[in-house]
């Protein structure tokens, strides 16, 4: 009887621990909490180039102004109010470039959701500059701060500042990500100091088709001379191209700049007319290359405009050509473009 008992607790046991094992195989391990990211919109391509770089791949990133469109005459579409009503945070140059954009943000972004407008927050009123495309008469400042980089860095300072009170997890990433691209921006910053120091002083000029350079002009000591586009998008009048054309032949501008994106028949005419060179290369809002390509970005237009426009003006561009254009390392943010 005793070996009975012996035998039969033997059985119990391992009866208990085969069934503890195959309990335990079949346990599956918690599943993974997804990772939620912030779902970030932005405007125009250097603006979400420089988000990009500054948040990496912590956000879902979605650039609602296609590459190639005229920012300033820019309408939303039906589809754009579901990228709106989804976002945590938009981010928006400001200084009235956006104002139909903003319009259809206000009415349908969700409540807590959070509206940045760069320029107004880098700029004060008395820094505003007014001109031939933007006339104080109509009461908006010429908004293309970006292309100067010192406003590009603070617009980065201001990108970090708000995805880090938004997503105080990711701190540490944001932090080291605008320091690296700070660094990047500064190197940009004395490479154009360096080439213009190669520009003779009086070829230091520019007359563009669109007002985009006066916040350029006045960091790096050139001299707008006018622009073709008027306020309102128009061709300019008679009187106006042929005050230009003799202004060209009296200050012997070498070259006038038009846009690879918007070709202008009329400053043509006017460049020719004035013996000038024409060049229809610049971009302020299309970043050169593909997606994915290193010179698809805010630094890699500069590099590409100044580059152009230097050469043009007599100058060297070989400080320019140091200069690394590619995102900050692993800042490549989760990004959908717009159709």
């Amino acid at each position: 009887m005793k070996l009975i008992r012996v035998i039969t607790g033997l059985v119990i046991v391992t009866l208990a621990f085969f069934f503890t094992a195959c309990g335990r195989q079949e346990e599956k391990p918690p599943p993974v909490k997804a990772e939620k990211k912030l779902n970030v919109v932005t405007t125009v391509a250097p603006i979400t180039s420089i988000v990009e770089n500054v948040a990496g791949d912590k956000i879902r990133l979605t650039g609602i102004i296609p590459e190639g469109i005229n920012s300033h005459t820019f309408e939303p579409v039906p589809s754009d109010v579901k990228i709106l009503a989804a976002a945590d945070l938009l981010i928006v140059n400001g200084l009235d470039l956006e104002i139909p954009t903003l319009n259809l943000a206000r009415a349908n972004m969700r409540q807590g959701s959070t509206v940045l407008q760069l320029g107004d927050k880098t700029i004060s009123e008395k820094d505003y500059i007014y001109d031939f495309s933007f006339p104080k008469d109509h009461g908006h400042p010429n908004p293309h701060l970006w292309l100067n980089p010192e406003h590009a860095i603070r617009y980065a300072t201001l990108v970090r500042d708000e995805l880090v009170r938004l997503d105080s997890e990711n701190k540490s990433a944001y932090e080291a990500n605008a320091v690296a691209f700070q660094k990047k921006l500064e190197a940009l910053d004395r490479a154009i100091q360096e080439s213009i120091k190669t520009i003779p002083e009086g070829n230091r000029r520019l007359l563009t088709y669109h007002d985009s350079w006066p916040y350029f002009a006045r960091r790096y000591g050139f001299q707008i001379i006018g622009a073709v586009q008027p306020s309102d998008f128009s061709d300019p009048s008679p009187k106006e191209v042929k005050r230009l054309i003799d202004q060209i032949r009296k200050e012997k501008i070498p070259a006038v700049f038009g846009s690879e994106v918007f070709p202008s028949p009329v400053l043509e005419q006017i460049a020719r007319e004035g013996k000038s060179r024409y060049i229809d290369k610049l971009r302020d809002d299309e970043l050169p290359g593909k997606p994915g390509e290193k010179h698809h970005s805010y630094i890699g237009m500069m590099i590409e405009n100044l580059t152009t426009m230097f050469e043009a003006l007599g100058g060297s561009a070989e400080a320019l050509k140091k200069v690394d254009s590619a995102p900050v390392a692993g800042a490549h943010a989760d990004y959908r473009r717009r159709d």
